[in-house]
């Protein structure tokens, strides 16, 4: 429906109500029309029918004169009007758009009069002051073709344009439809009509404020297909802006890993005498004396001093709890000494004949596991620790609530497959081969089911406590009488190297975030997965997509020029909003970002831990690397056979313990995620319910990535 136009460019709303004009009249009422007579005291005007009062001069919808001189092209609508409105400059406008109307009865152009002060002629074009010059022809003509271009927004408002777009109708008949692209920012948009006919000229006129992409042959509606068009466009610009797209990191999102060239400083330089580091994992159920072990190594292997050591010893006396002295070198916190118990992982550092260990004392407690995940997944390779004491190694492989069970799981899930299994405590069972034969019979049948080899599993019968079997051979009688194998830190020399990615792009899940609001620095703590880095380097955040550079680099709590896969290092960052960055995410090349995704389909092992079948809709956590997400089982795709790997049904309802099957998960939000095969820090799985651990798996699919 028409609307006054003010100054050429934009809509008058005074008259919206004429909006609801009938275009579909019948021939019978066209006939009563031509016969209706004008009231007296008005006057009809000749373009758009409107019953005007006698004291105006003008049309108050059109804005044509009264009485005008005028020049009256008598060959129908052969030609065009030649000139604008006196008044409001919209006879073109209005004659296109009220020409349809069956019920019309003046059927005149209107030539308004060439010495009219508003108007300037050039030829056959007309050009108002303050107008757009343009040159004119009826846009009603069904010769002319439409070409319609979409809209393109930098930083585009859905809900502006579903509730702009929606009130555009009727804007031009068959014409064509350019449209620039403008900046978000722009609320008055212009957009140029151009009509193509089959004479030599053409003509061109302005259109305020159509925020439509796609427009009707006829006047009164939208087609269909440009409709669905338009909503399908909407729809992705809404998903766009609601994840905060980047269009630079999608344009990064390109780059393949194999197009990566590593630079010479990057790869490891054999020449420097450094030792292999090694992470260690820590792990074993609650009080089986993970952290009394750890501290014995470390005051051993003079880490902490004897005079560190005393304060300890002293400190735990007054408390009542003597035999915890050597635990409280990494239970640090005034919670974890009250309590008697490891809430967090801690981190320590010793070396060998062979490795540099950084060592990752896990908590054993139940409700601290989704922790223990978070740290312990750095690790190269475990110690199982294992209480030898009747009673309390039952507990820990007990079905239900055994840490035991659920930690060999999961560090075997972490990619570890290197493991030495700790008996600890045998002084209380009186250094019993008996006991530690039995222990080493039932543990092992259960690493050997879970993928453990017998060739990397080592067994060494210790005790923290009373220094038997650590950093030298068993000085007892009774352990001596019958092992002769090699002690702890022996068995931690016979390990395997592990494997370091050092020509793959930089990889840095992060782990802990520290913020210094003094200095306005940020320090991203975590394992160098792939690639290195050095002081000056650019980094990704990811899953902000935010750039900084690295100012400085600590490794082993001292500052260090370059940083290699392996390494645990904590990254002083610049440049960057330190609310950017945050642990669950993760540090990467520039040019080729982590995909953060919250749509996945995994290949999962159900454990033992289940108490409840998983169905469709079954509501979870997912771990991976430091991050977790709640998520929901949206199809379980089939089931595979635990040998083979083979599909052994498809679409199943349900699964239930020890069943291996390929799921979909849909996370409530996005996570920084690789396909296993690309890369399997990034791709490994753990699934918890109801505090337990109840399967393990990686992400074979990565159904909807999302760029940030």
């Amino acid at each position: 429906m028409p609307r006054k136009i003010n100054c050429g460019v934009r809509y008058d709303e005074e008259y919206d109500a004429y909006e609801d004009y009938d275009n579909d009249y019948d021939v019978e009422e066209n006939v009563e029309n031509k016969q209706e007579t004008v009231r007296p005291g008005r006057w009809r005007c000749s373009i758009c029918t409107y019953d005007n009062e006698e004291g105006m001069s003008a049309c108050d919808i059109c804005g044509v004169l009264r009485n005008p001189p005028v020049d009256v092209v008598s060959n129908g609508y052969n030609k065009a009007v030649d000139a604008l409105c006196k008044e409001y400059e919209v006879s073109l406008l209005a004659k296109s758009l009220f020409a349809s109307l069956t019920r019309r009865t003046p059927k005149k152009a209107v030539l308004f009069p060439k010495s009219d002060d508003h108007v300037k002629e050039e030829g056959q074009t007309f050009q108002m002051i303050g107008n757009f010059p343009g040159h004119i022809v009826k846009l009603h003509n069904n010769h002319y073709h439409i070409n319609i271009d979409p809209f393109k927004f930098d930083v585009p408002s859905p809900d502006d344009l579903v509730s702009n777009g929606m009130r555009s109708s009727s804007v031009a008949s068959k014409g064509s439809l350019t449209v620039p692209s403008v900046s978000n920012e722009k609320k008055d948009v212009a957009v140029k009509i151009q009509a193509r006919s089959k004479m030599s000229d053409g003509s061109s006129i302005l259109v305020p404020k159509v925020k439509k992409d796609t427009v009707k042959e006829s006047l009164s509606s939208l087609s269909e297909d440009k409709a669905q068009t338009s909503t399908s466009s909407l729809t992705n610009m809404s998903s766009s802006v609601k994840h905060g797209q980047s269009t630079s990191v999608n344009a990064r999102r390109a780059k393949s890993i194999a197009q990566y060239n590593p630079e010479s400083w990057m790869l490891l330089d054999h020449s420097e005498e450094r030792l292999t580091q090694l992470n260690l994992a820590i792990v074993g159920h609650v009080d089986s004396g993970k952290s009394t072990l750890s501290g014995r190594l470390l005051h051993l292997l003079g880490r902490v001093s004897q005079k560190e050591m005393h304060k300890y010893e002293k400190d735990a006396k007054l408390q009542g709890k003597g035999s915890f002295a050597y635990a409280w070198a990494l239970d640090e916190s005034a919670e974890e000494r009250e309590r008697g118990i490891t809430m967090t992982v801690a981190v320590a550092y010793f070396d060998t004949n062979k490795y540099h260990v950084v060592v990752l004392d896990s908590p054993g407690h139940k409700d601290f596991v989704p922790n223990m995940i978070s740290g312990a997944t750095q690790a190269d390779a475990a110690i199982l620790v294992i209480d030898a004491s009747l009673g309390s190694f039952e507990a820990g492989m007990d079905t239900v609530g055994g840490q035991t069970r659920e930690h060999a799981q999961l560090v075997r899930s972490f990619g570890v497959d290197q493991i030495i299994v700790a008996v600890n405590k045998m002084d209380v069972v009186q250094y019993s081969k008996k006991r530690f034969d039995f222990i080493k019979q039932q543990v092992g049948r259960f690493l050997r089911s879970i993928g453990f080899r017998d060739s990397f599993m080592s067994w060494v019968p210790l005790s923290a406590i009373e220094n038997q079997n650590l950093v030298a051979p068993a000085s007892d009688a009774r352990l001596m009488a019958w092992y002769e194998g090699s002690y702890l830190l022996d068995a931690i020399d016979s390990l395997q190297p592990p494997k370091r990615d050092f020509s793959k792009p930089l990889l840095l899940p992060i782990c802990d975030v520290v913020k210094s609001n003094s200095l306005g620095q940020v320090f991203a703590c975590g394992k160098l997965e792939a690639g290195a880095i050095r002081s000056g380097s650019k980094v990704l955040a990811m899953p902000s997509g935010d750039i900084g550079t690295v100012r400085s680099l600590e490794r082993d709590s001292k500052a260090c020029p370059i940083a290699r896969a392996g390494d645990n290092v904590a990254v002083s960052l610049q440049g960057i909003d330190a609310n950017r960055v945050v642990a669950g995410g993760v540090l990467c090349h520039p040019d080729f970002p982590v995909v953060v995704a919250a749509h996945l389909e995994l290949k999962v092992l159900v454990l033992d831990a289940i108490t409840t079948p998983i169905l469709i809709g079954f509501q979870m956590e997912l771990h991976i690397h430091h991050a977790k997400e709640a998520a929901r089982v949206v199809r379980i795709s089939s089931l595979l056979d635990s040998k083979t790997g083979k599909v052994t049904k498809k679409a199943p309802r349900c699964l239930t313990a020890r069943e291996s099957a390929v799921l979909e998960v849909a996370l409530n939000g996005a996570v920084c995620v690789e396909e296993f095969a690309n890369s399997r820090a990034l791709g490994r799985v753990f699934l918890r319910s109801s505090g337990r651990t109840i399967a393990v798996g990686i992400v074979t699919r990565i159904i909807d990535r999302q760029e940030s």
